[in-house]
């Protein structure tokens, strides 16, 4: 247990504030604490370091209406909590501040720490039978054929901007690729489409249409559950449904809806960041050219520098509890935070260090909770990025790098644009299969070799070589020297009349 000096910076005291005119008594809330919204948090990056200077590897902090809550930024610390499923949960019903009514009904993130009967969720028996059901329906995909599902996939989206010469790689590519892929996957291609993609985006940036974006997924969700119900096939979903586990039609609903959006929202932003450091980082891009670098090295030094999600809502103290040198109490909610836990300096004393082939990162987090689809997400990031330079080998950012915007909240950075150019290139034809092109015609005669010209001059031949030449039948000259004869050189010649040629 810690000492007790360490409970002035629990997440329930308040007394601690700057005093009366303080520059930063505006920018701090109830106890002193730092806010995680408003305008101190337009920059998490250097909020997190800042509080890290200040508390070490967990800090108090304050989300939305000023609700405490720790905020996890050590990388040992991060894997610790979510490993350790005896002392911390992810059932927000133990949650203090909900208990107390602290948090509304109506706050901005209940959509995020609201308890659900899903796995992410759930516990014990529960977890195990509904985490089955969905690493089960996991396990049948055929990653051969989804690869090539996402290499048919990059084809289409690339054709649609290809002619132009430039385009937006965020809105036009790393937003649709993901969701097509999903469609594909959960067996609901032809409910893909840019009203899926912008419905999936208006929810997960709480819009005043959020909700009705949410629905419209649900629904389609829902005719995709019935419908597989009735008539199973070769998909995620059906697999899903005829699980020996017995999923509800709720529960399968809100797997598909979780396995979607996660995904979805996950490599769009994974993606988008590969594509961007490829394009701004001169010896990134030379690295990958040269062949020092592979495109899957290149996305797991993303997925440290640059986590798809920034912070994880949320995990629960199940009893009283230390961690990274601070006093949690029993219903204490922490932040799983991959952003901050990745540039731990304890693991990554040097950031520009290359950690090309780690996978000891943050990103998919970690213990009973660990993301199930990584391998999906790494392979739309891998053969999305090298399926794009491989049409464009020319594309260049088109604009400076410093007039890149981004949408941040505290669980993600999303890059909101990416524009490119490049020289216009014709559409390929996406339905073409490999194999069926016609096969050159082939010669019947051959000219595997010829003599040395007679002009060339000739070495004194031993007795044996002599003997051989004389032995051997002697061939008609051709009437002319090919011309790739004339053009070697006399060393060249000589070495093609000794061997025999």
């Amino acid at each position: 247990m810690t000492p007790e000096s360490h409970s002035a910076t629990g997440t329930d005291d308040l007394s601690v504030s700057p005093p009366p005119g303080c520059p930063a008594h505006n920018n701090l809330g109830p106890g002193g604490l730092h806010r995680l919204y408003g305008p101190e948090a337009q920059d998490l990056g250097a909020l997190y370091e800042k509080l890290r200077t200040e508390h070490g590897a967990v800090a108090p902090v304050l989300l939305h209406d000023d609700v405490p809550m720790w905020v996890v930024l050590g990388h040992a610390e991060n894997l610790h909590m979510v490993r350790s499923p005896s002392q911390f949960t992810r059932d927000s019903r133990i949650w203090r501040p909900l208990l107390e009514g602290m948090v509304k009904p109506d706050h901005p993130l209940m959509p995020h720490i609201a308890w659900q009967p899903i796995c992410s969720h759930a516990e014990g028996d529960e977890h195990l039978r509904l985490r089955g059901a969905v690493t089960g329906a996991l396990t049948t995909i055929d990653f051969r054929g989804l690869r090539r599902h996402i290499t048919r996939y990059t084809q289409i989206l690339v054709n649609r901007f290809c002619e132009a010469g430039e385009a937006d790689l965020v809105s036009q590519y790393a937003d649709h690729l993901p969701m097509a892929v999903m469609c594909e996957i959960l067996g609901m291609p032809d409910e893909y489409g840019d009203r899926i993609v912008h419905a999936a985006r208006d929810m997960l940036k709480g819009t005043e249409t959020a909700i009705a974006s949410n629905q419209y997924i649900v629904d389609a969700l829902g005719r995709l559950a019935a419908k597989r119900r009735a008539h199973p096939e070769e998909d995620f979903t059906s697999h899903l449904v005829t699980h020996p586990a017995g999923l509800t039609d709720d529960e399968v609903r809100e797997h598909l809806r979780v396995v979607l959006i996660a995904a979805y929202e996950a490599t769009a932003n994974l993606l988008a960041n590969v594509l961007r450091t490829v394009l701004t980082d001169p010896r990134f891009r030379a690295q990958l050219n040269g062949g020092q670098m592979t495109v899957p090295e290149a996305v797991e030094q993303s997925l440290w520098d640059e986590p798809p999600f920034s912070a994880v809502f949320a995990y629960f103290a199940k009893q009283e509890t230390e961690l990274g040198g601070q006093r949690i109490h029993k219903g204490d909610g922490l932040l799983f935070a991959p952003a901050p836990g990745n540039v731990d300096p304890r693991v990554r004393p040097d950031l520009t260090a290359n950690m090309q082939g780690n996978r000891s990162h943050l990103a998919f987090g970690g213990g009973p909770h660990e993301c199930p689809g990584q391998d999906i997400g790494r392979a739309i990031a891998d053969i999305g990025v090298d399926a794009l330079l491989m049409r464009l080998p020319d594309v260049e950012l088109d604009c400076d790098e410093e007039d890149l915007n981004w949408s941040e909240s505290i669980s993600s950075r999303h890059l909101v644009e990416l524009p490119v150019r490049f020289d216009p290139k014709p559409p390929q034809d996406v339905m073409e299969k490999p194999g069926l092109q016609t096969v050159p015609r082939q010669r019947s005669t051959w000219q595997v070799s010829t003599p040395a010209p007679e002009s060339a001059p000739l070495p004194e031949a031993s007795p044996e070589q002599a003997a051989t030449a004389t032995a051997a039948p002697q061939q008609p000259a051709p009437a002319a020297e090919p011309a790739i004869t004339r053009r070697l050189g006399v060393w060249k010649r000589f070495l093609r009349w000794w061997r025999g040629y």
